[in-house]
């Protein structure tokens, strides 16, 4: 069962919505970010002075793919923004095709301009993970607190670990000029992922509208993305929530993670990379209670 809907929360109908097998999905509606473009994104719009809680999704994936088994709870005691970085799902689509994760930490405080909503707590899956801490980073006193899910404060793993990555920039710039063999990677990639999934119609709807050149050129950025040298200076609650048999981002990165945030409280869920998914009646809990122990406390900086 959803929960209410807040007096004045913004509702576009969308029929993709309605794609068989659609999860329960917060109310959606697109907003300009000056200078930036027109980007879609969910928000639940109540209650009433709740503190915000902006949602940063994975690599490959949608908003709504990532956080759709956390949203109906969260909906109940937080004003959730969610948006699909630049190059994937509904997100902007930048001129040269090319994603680089600071542009999405920058989209996500556009974004919050465009509400005029002055500090949010941000929480980042994976990738997104790497996008919330750049959010500190470059933006600190737009961040109440910080929620880093199964992610890392980096992703190389040795020279030919660099290399694959680094492989991702001339494919990307390929496919921003050649649709064909980029487009024919997204097409195996979706055909992967939903070939036995219970939603599998409305996940193959997101999964699709993934912009080829910006999957590859984001992949190349995660690459890029190492945190290791200001990380310690985070100086907001924060919850890291690790993922223990993560074949994708290491346990021990996830944890090197934690511990590297003075105070930083670690939950930890005994599944997969994917767990929000295919574990959600372990998962949402979990990240239910690592949210509400940054949420709490009064914003400071």
């Amino acid at each position: 069962m959803p929960p209410p809907r807040a007096p004045g929360a913004p509702v576009t109908p969308d029929r993709r919505d309605a794609s068989p097998g659609a999860p329960w999905l917060p109310p959606r509606r697109d907003v300009e970010l000056p200078g930036l473009g027109t980007t879609s994104i969910r928000d639940s719009g109540g209650p009433d002075g709740a503190p915000v809680l902006l949602l940063l999704h994975g690599w490959a994936v949608t908003a709504d793919l990532n956080f759709f088994t956390v949203y109906p709870s969260l909906a109940e005691r937080y004003r959730v923004l969610a948006l699909d970085h630049r190059g994937h799902g509904r997100g902007i689509r930048p001129k040269d095709g090319i994603v680089r994760l600071p542009d999405c930490a920058d989209d996500a405080v556009a974004l919050l301009d465009a509400l005029d909503v002055e500090q949010a707590v941000v929480a980042g899956y994976s990738m997104g993970g790497a996008v919330a801490q750049l959010v500190w980073h470059r933006h600190p006193d737009r961040v109440r607190g910080l929620v880093l899910a199964s992610t890392a404060r980096h992703f190389q793993g040795g020279p030919i670990s660099d290399l694959w990555y680094r492989s991702y920039t001339p494919l990307a710039h390929a496919a921003h000029r050649v649709n064909g063999p980029a487009d024919a990677l997204v097409r195996w990639r979706v055909d992967r992922r939903v070939r036995d999934a219970e939603r599998g119609v409305w996940m193959r709807s997101e999964l699709e509208q993934v912009s080829p050149a910006g999957l590859l050129s984001s992949m190349r950025s995660v690459g890029r993305f190492r945190s290791n040298r200001w990380i310690g200076g985070v100086d907001v609650p924060t919850s890291v929530v690790i993922t223990g048999r993560d074949r994708t981002v290491p346990t021990r990165r996830q944890r090197g993670l934690a511990t590297a945030i003075d105070g930083a409280a670690a939950f930890e869920v005994d599944g997969p990379h994917d767990a929000i998914v295919t574990r959600a009646e372990a998962y949402v809990p979990v990240f239910d209670e690592a949210v509400a122990r940054v949420a709490s406390p009064a914003p400071h900086h």
